[in-house]
């Protein structure tokens, strides 16, 4: 079968050859129709790679060979394979990559800005989309520049493709410096208790370690080592920290020992899919965790946090503790001090109080001193 799901995991996986190579990985699809669907278009993607590699490289083809070669390796790979399926609607699956340039590429950044976020709602009992907002930018860099510059230079560097010299950082939308959002120890509280039971030991890990939504969704049993209470993280570019375990996280990773062979965090299933039977626990995915944090939120009523502020609320607390940036830069896993930097406000506030209090504590000599020699002055003048 070429489209089958591995024990324990919640989307089908594919496999099958084609000319005596193996093609195989995750469809990221929880239902077999849509899973036959990936792998039909995945083998079309592969048919499309073997062609003459000094003929001009048409998009379809160099997409293809992009999704293979780098695009399916991604930890968001599901988010890699539907910004290709864009650009390939809007590019053309023909046209030739030669002829994509600056006027080409602004176009796209522009159309891409203009679709907007959209969301599943009901109306009348049914289902309909409806538009919530606009598209970040960020989103549109993920999503269409980011990729499409991947592709491009990949071709004109690897495949030795001719292309057109394009000034991406013109075309890269400007996003706003990242902010820093800490949680209040009462907000905390309430999205802990907001959080759906089987998915709360997840953002409190999240709160204790400073780890992202992708190192929390992918660790495992593996990486957690009870007996030098320590676990290893792959982060970006899946560059490798070690984070110690503090007392609660200890007991919070002990609680769940025996929930699940491979994966730390899971969640009971309510609704089975084709495959799974409920109340039984799967590893928890990304779409899964972004649901649950959604609805905590909302029930929480908490404004303008996301979850990868619980990152910044860990690193601020860290720093206000200790007052030491290193610290915070080797738990965040950060390769430069100065991305840690944007932490040093609490390190400034926490002088000032200090300064504040050195003042109000000052010995009434010296006090006095102060004020004479200020009236002397005002005097004089």
């Amino acid at each position: 079968m070429s489209v089958y799901k591995r024990p324990g995991q919640e989307t089908y996986s594919y496999d099958f050859r084609y000319r005596r190579q193996r093609f195989s990985g995750q469809t990221g699809c929880k239902t077999k129709r849509d899973a036959l669907e990936f792998e039909k278009r995945e083998r079309k993607r592969v048919a499309s790679l073997r062609i003459d590699a000094s003929a001009p490289l048409t998009f379809h083809a160099a997409a293809a060979r992009y999704w293979n070669e780098v695009g399916k390796y991604h930890r968001n790979h599901v988010d890699t394979l539907r910004a290709l399926d864009w650009l390939e609607r809007m590019i053309g699956p023909e046209t030739p990559i030669s002829s994509i340039g600056d006027a080409e590429v602004a176009a796209l950044v522009a159309k891409r800005r203009g679709e907007g976020v959209w969301r599943r709602r009901r109306r009348n009992g049914k289902p309909v989309m409806v538009r919530v907002g606009e598209l970040s930018a960020a989103a549109v860099n993920r999503s269409v520049t980011e990729p499409l510059r991947g592709i491009l230079r990949r071709a004109g560097e690897l495949w030795g493709q001719d292309v057109k010299r394009i000034e991406w950082k013109r075309h890269l939308l400007k996003e706003p410096q990242e902010r820093v959002r800490e949680a209040s120890l009462e907000e905390e509280a309430r999205l802990l208790a907001s959080m759906r039971g089987d998915y709360a030991p997840a953002l409190k890990f999240a709160l204790l370690t400073a780890c992202r939504m992708a190192e929390v969704v992918g660790l495992k049993w593996t990486a957690v080592d009870f007996f030098n209470r320590e676990i290893t993280v792959h982060g970006k570019g899946d560059r490798k920290r070690t984070i110690p375990m503090t007392e609660e996280i200890y007991s919070l990773l002990w609680s769940l020992k025996d929930d699940h062979p491979e994966a730390v965090f899971t969640y009971v299933c309510r609704r089975p899919s084709p495959g799974q039977r409920k109340g039984q626990r799967y590893p928890i995915t990304f779409e899964g965790l972004k649901t649950a944090w959604r609805r905590a939120k909302r029930r929480a009523k908490v404004e303008d946090f996301r979850f990868h502020d619980t990152r910044h609320t860990a690193l601020t607390r860290l720093v206000r503790a200790t007052g030491n940036l290193k610290l915070a830069q080797k738990l965040a896993g950060h390769t430069e001090i100065a991305t840690t930097a944007r932490y040093a406000h609490v390190t400034n506030e926490d002088l000032r109080a200090g300064m504040e209090a050195m003042q109000t504590r000052a010995d009434p000599a010296t006090k006095s001193a102060t004020e004479n020699a200020t009236k002397g002055q005002s005097a004089s003048g």
